[in-house]
C-alpha cells in the first residue's frame, strides 16, 4: 500500500481481520495508523488512573504528542502495534518492540479500555502479535507488569505458554516462548468455541425480535415472517417495523413501528425483509438501536451479479463494524423449537414445521431449506434447531457446530452444504463434534460447477475424493441426499449406536428377507442371524417372538425387521409390538414397514420405505460407531525439526523472487535436512565426460536421470538409465539419454548413487490449496499414481493412525506387505517420513508444492532419491494460528 492509498508505507495490510470477542460480539483488529492519533487520545482519555498507572507506571494524565507519535509511526517490522476497534474506536492496543534491531526477542504490552474489560480483548490481541511474530522471525516474549496487574498476568499465564515470572524492585518480569504449544493451540480453540458458541446462541435465542419489511399485505415475505413468529407461540418480546405505516397502526395484530430505532428497550435480533437496496440503510439503523444479530431474508445481493456482490460486502462490512453477526442475505431463516423459546422465524409453511426433537438442521439456500424441513415433519422427525445461511456472508456452518457442540437439547446434527469457506476449520471442529454426536453431511461436491451464486468460496485443485477423505478424517457421516440424511438421522436420533457389523435379519416374507441380507452383505456388514422367515400370515405376537429372539442374541449387534402387511395397510399392532420389542434393548432396529417411512408412532423405531434404505442407514450409524471406538491417535511432532531455518530460508527466496521459484537443489537439500529428511545427492552433469568423472568420485554403481520438470509426467519413456558399473557404459548411458530428450527439447541430466536392489517406489507430496490449506498425499510411483490415480490425501494436522490410514488405504498397499515373496517394507520409517512432510507442510505454507519421487522404501528403511520443493508467497490461510473471521 501507499501513502495515496491513505495508508502508510508498509502497511500490513493483511494483519486486518474480524474476531468474536469472549461475548459473542465482533470487533476489528488492524494495525496501528498515524492517523490514529486523535483515537489514542481519546482512548487514554477514558482509561481510570489505575489502568494508565498499570500500563505506564506512573500518572500520565494526557499522552504527549511526541509520545502519541511514536506509538502511531511504527515499521511493522522491529516495532508493531495493533488496535482493536468497536464500532471505530479504539478498545484496546497491543505491540512489541524488538529488543535488538532484527532480533528474536521483543517486549510486549498491552492496554484495554476499562469499558471493554472481560471481553477477551488482550487474549486476542496476544494471539495475533504472536503469530505476526513469529513470522517475522520472533522468538521470545518479554514484559514487566507490576503485580498488582492481576489482569494482564492472568492474559499471559492464561494463554498456554510456558512462561517465566521474576520479580526484580518492584516488578514482575514475564517471558515465554512464542512457539505454538499443545496447550496454547487448546486455548486457543477452546476460546475461539466459546465465543462463537455464544454469538450463536443470540441469534437463536434472542430475547425480542423486530421484522423489519412487516407488511400489511399477507403476500410479502415480512408479512410471512411475522406471522410465522406468531404462529409458533414465540415467548419473547415481537415488534412490526414498516416505515410506510401511519403510527398506531396495527400489522398482523402487532402495533407497527416506523424504525427500529422507535421500539423501547431495544431489540437482540432483527428481521430484514426489505429491498436490497434498503438494506444497508437498515442495517444502520440496527445499529443505533442496539441490535445484536441480524438475519437478512432480501435477495438481490452476490446472486444476482456484480452490482449485488458489492451490495453484499458492504452489508458485511457494515455489520461487523457494528458488533453484529448476520445470517444470510437471502436466508430462508431460523428455528428454535426449545418451548422456553418457540421462535420460528423462517419462511416455512406452519404446516411443515417439525416437531420439538433432537436434530440440529443447517442448510443453506432457501429452496433446499424448504426441502428439508418439509422432509423431517412428513418422517415426524423433531429438530431442535434449523438455520439457513443463504449466501453465507457471515454465519456458516462452522458457527452453528459450534454452539450445538454444548446444546444439550442437540443430539445429531445434519447439514446441507452447497458450498463451503473455511474446510479446514470445518474438519477440526467436526472432528469435535463427531466424536460426542453424530454429523450427517450432504454435498456433492467442491468443484466450480458445485458452487451456487453468490457464495464466497476459493478455488482448489483437490480431487473431489480428496474432499472426501476429508469428511472420513473428521468422523463425519457423508451421505448422497436430503432423503439417505434424515434416513440416518432418524436412526442415530432415536436408537443406540451399534456395538459391531454383526446383523440379525427377520421378516415375514422370504424376498424382503434376501434383499435386506444382500444388501448388508454389500455394505460390508456380517449377517449372523437369519434372514428368520415367520409365514406371510403369522400373527402379530409370532413376528415380535422372533424380533425378541433375535435381539437377545449376543452375537447380534443390530436387527433388521421386514414386514409386508397381509393386506393393503400396514397394521398398527405389528408397528407397536416390534417398537415393545426393541425398548431397552440396547440395540438398535431398522425397520422396513411397506409403505412407511419415518419415526414409528412414539419414536421408537425408524422405518423406511425398502430394506436396501435401512440397511444403508444402519451401515451408515455402523461405520460411525467404529469410527468413535477407534484409537484416533496423537498429533505426530517427528524429532530433529530446525523451523527456523526453514523460516530463513523461505525469506531468502522470497526477498531474491517476490514471486517465488522452484528451489535448486542445494536449497532444496538444505530445507528437507531442516525437517530431518536427507536427500540422496545428486549431481548435474553437462557432457558424457563430466558424467564419467562424476562416477568415478562416487565410487559405485550409479544412475543417470533425465531432471527436467517437462519429464515428470511422461512414463514408461525411459528418463533414467540404471546399474551403471563402468565409465564407457556412464558415457553411452549419457549420449543416449540425452538423444532422447533433444527432440522435447528437454535439458537437465544428473548422476545418483544407485540404491540396493528391491524394495517399492513410492512418492510423498504436498500442496498449499487455496481451500484447503496444506495437502499431503501418498502413493506407489509410476503406473498406480499416473494411470489409476491411485493416491491417499490426508489434510494436516495428522496423527500417528491418520498416516497409518494413509499408507494402508490405497489399492497398492499390498506391496508395501512383501507381496509375491518381497521383503516387506520398514513401515515406521515410511510413516515418520510422511509425518515429516506434513509438519513441514502445516509449519510453512510459502511451500507451495514438496514432491519426494522417487522415494525406495525396502526392509532396511526409506531413501529419498528426488525431491523438488516449489516456494511462493504464503497465501492466507482460513484457520491460521490466530483467531479471525472469514472476509
Amino acid at each position: 500500500m501507499t501513502e495515496q492509498d491513505g495508508l502508510p508505507p508498509g502497511y500490513p495490510q493483511e494483519w486486518e481481520a474480524d474476531v468474536v470477542l469472549a461475548d459473542g460480539m465482533v470487533a476489528h483488529v488492524r494495525p496501528i495508523r498515524p492517523d490514529d492519533a486523535e483515537l489514542i487520545h481519546e482512548f487514554h482519555a477514558g482509561q481510570s488512573e489505575e489502568s494508565i498507572y498499570l500500563r505506564f507506571f506512573a500518572p500520565i494524565k494526557r499522552l504527549s504528542d511526541k509520545d502519541v507519535h511514536r506509538f502511531t509511526h511504527v515499521d511493522y517490522v522491529d516495532r508493531v502495534a495493533l488496535v482493536m476497534t468497536i464500532r471505530d474506536k479504539i478498545a484496546g492496543i497491543g505491540r512489541y518492540d524488538r529488543i535488538e534491531r532484527g532480533g528474536q526477542v521483543a517486549e510486549v504490552a498491552f492496554n484495554v479500555s476499562d469499558h471493554h474489560q472481560g471481553r477477551g480483548i488482550g487474549s486476542v490481541l496476544l494471539e495475533h502479535l504472536a503469530d505476526i511474530g513469529r513470522e517475522a522471525g520472533v522468538r521470545r516474549f518479554v514484559a514487566d507488569v507490576l503485580p498488582q496487574n492481576r489482569k494482564m498476568i492472568g492474559v499471559f499465564r492464561d494463554a498456554g505458554y510456558d512462561a517465566s515470572h521474576e520479580f526484580d524492585d518492584g516488578v514482575i518480569a514475564v517471558s515465554f516462548d512464542i512457539e505454538p504449544t499443545d496447550a496454547s493451540r487448546a486455548v486457543r480453540m477452546s476460546r475461539e468455541h466459546r465465543s462463537e458458541a455464544r454469538s450463536v446462541r443470540q441469534v437463536l435465542h434472542p430475547a425480542s425480535v423486530a421484522v423489519i419489511g412487516a407488511s400489511r399485505r399477507s403476500d410479502t415475505v415480512g408479512r410471512a415472517f411475522l406471522e410465522h413468529i406468531v404462529a409458533g407461540g414465540y415467548t419473547g418480546a415481537l415488534y412490526a417495523v414498516n416505515n410506510r405505516a401511519e403510527p398506531g397502526t396495527d400489522i398482523g395484530g402487532l402495533p407497527s413501528h416506523r424504525t427500529v430505532c422507535d421500539i423501547e428497550g431495544g431489540v437482540a435480533l432483527a428481521v430484514i425483509a426489505v429491498p436490497a437496496t434498503d438494506v444497508l440503510g437498515i442495517v444502520d439503523e440496527c445499529a443505533d438501536a442496539g441490535v445484536k444479530a441480524l438475519v437478512v431474508a432480501s435477495e438481490g445481493f452476490a446472486e444476482a451479479g456484480p452490482e449485488g456482490e458489492q451490495l453484499q460486502q458492504g452489508l458485511l462490512a457494515r455489520a461487523r463494524s457494528y458488533g453484529m453477526r448476520v445470517l444470510g442475505p437471502n436466508s430462508f431463516g431460523l428455528i428454535n423449537n426449545d418451548p422456553e423459546v418457540a421462535l420460528d422465524a423462517s419462511l416455512a409453511a406452519p404446516e411443515h414445521l417439525p416437531p420439538h426433537g433432537r436434530l440440529g438442521l443447517f442448510a443453506q439456500s432457501g429452496a433446499l431449506g424448504v426441502a428439508v424441513l418439509a422432509s423431517a415433519q412428513r418422517r415426524r422427525l423433531g429438530i431442535s434447531t434449523f438455520a439457513s445461511a443463504g449466501n453465507r456472508v457471515d454465519i456458516s456452518g462452522n458457527d452453528l457446530m459450534q454452539y450445538w457442540l454444548d446444546d444439550d437439547a442437540t443430539s445429531a446434527v445434519g447439514l446441507y452444504l452447497e458450498s463451503m469457506g473455511n474446510p479446514r476449520k470445518f474438519s477440526r471442529i467436526a472432528r469435535k463434534l463427531s466424536s460426542v454426536k453424530p454429523v450427517i453431511v450432504v454435498k456433492s461436491g467442491v468443484g466450480k460447477f458445485g458452487t451456487p451464486r453468490g457464495h464466497r468460496v476459493r478455488a482448489t485443485h483437490e480431487r473431489p475424493e480428496a474432499f472426501a477423505q476429508m469428511l472420513k478424517q473428521a468422523g463425519v457421516i457423508r451421505v448422497e441426499n436430503t432423503h439417505q440424511l434424515f434416513d440416518v438421522a432418524q436412526l442415530v436420533v432415536n436408537q443406540p449406536l451399534p456395538g459391531g457389523r454383526r446383523v440379525g435379519v427377520v421378516t415375514n416374507s422370504d424376498a424382503l428377507g434376501s434383499l435386506a441380507a444382500d444388501a448388508a452383505l454389500s455394505w460390508g456388514m456380517e449377517v449372523v442371524h437369519g434372514p428368520v422367515s415367520v409365514n406371510a400370515e403369522a400373527r402379530v405376537e409370532e413376528f415380535r417372538r422372533v424380533v425378541e429372539e433375535a435381539l437377545a442374541r449376543d452375537d447380534v449387534d443390530s436387527l433388521v425387521a421386514c414386514f409386508i402387511p397381509p393386506v393393503a395397510s400396514i397394521d398398527p399392532e405389528v408397528v407397536e409390538a416390534v417398537g415393545a420389542a426393541v425398548a431397552g434393548r440396547g440395540k438398535p432396529c431398522v425397520a422396513n414397514f411397506l409403505g412407511m417411512r419415518g419415526v414409528s408412532p412414539g419414536g421408537a423405531v425408524p422405518t423406511y420405505a425398502t430394506p436396501e434404505d435401512a440397511v444403508r442407514a444402519l451401515a451408515s450409524a455402523t461405520r460411525y460407531a467404529d469410527w468413535l471406538r477407534s484409537d484416533r491417535g496423537t498429533r505426530v511432532r517427528p524429532d530433529r525439526i530446525n523451523r527456523r531455518t526453514v523460516h530463513e530460508l523461505v525469506a531468502t527466496v522470497l526477498q531474491r523472487s517476490p514471486r517465488g521459484e522452484a528451489l535448486p537443489q542445494e536449497e532444496t537439500t538444505a530445507l528437507l535436512a531442516a525437517y530431518g529428511i536427507e536427500v540422496w545427492s545428486s549431481v548435474p552433469v553437462h557432457s558424457d565426460e563430466e558424467a564419467v568423472e562424476v562416477y568415478r568420485q562416487m565410487k559405485g554403481t550409479v544412475v543417470l536421470k533425465a531432471t527436467s520438470p517437462l519429464l515428470q509426467h511422461q512414463p514408461g519413456q525411459g528418463w533414467i538409465r540404471t546399474g551403471l558399473r563402468h565409465p564407457k557404459a556412464v558415457g553411452a548411458a549419457y549420449r543416449d539419454l540425452r538423444a532422447l530428450m533433444e527432440p522435447v527439447g528437454a535439458e537437465g541430466i544428473a548422476v545418483q548413487r544407485m540404491a540396493a536392489p528391491g524394495g517399492v517406489a513410492v512418492e510423498v507430496h504436498s500442496t498449499e490449496d487455496a481451500l484447503f490449506g496444506p495437502v499431503v498425499g501418498f502413493g506407489v510411483a509410476g503406473v498406480p499414481i499416473d494411470l489409476l490415480g491411485d493416491m491417499s490425501s490426508r489434510f494436516p494436522p495428522l496423527t500417528d493412525v491418520d498416516i497409518v490410514d494413509m499408507v494402508t488405504s490405497i489399492r497398492a498397499a499390498p506391496m508395501l506387505d512383501g507381496y509375491r515373496g518381497a521383503m516387506p517394507v520398514d513401515h515406521g520409517a515410511l510413516y515418520d517420513l510422511i509425518a515429516r512432510v506434513s509438519v513441514l507442510a502445516d509449519d510453512h505454507p510459502e511451500i507451495a508444492s514438496l514432491r519426494l519421487n522417487p522415494v525406495m522404501a525396502h526392509q532396511d528403511g526409506v531413501d529419498v532419491l528426488g525431491a523438488s520443493v516449489q516456494i511462493a508467497p504464503a497465501p492466507t490461510r482460513t484457520d491460521a494460528e490466530r483467531r479471525a473471521m472469514l472476509s
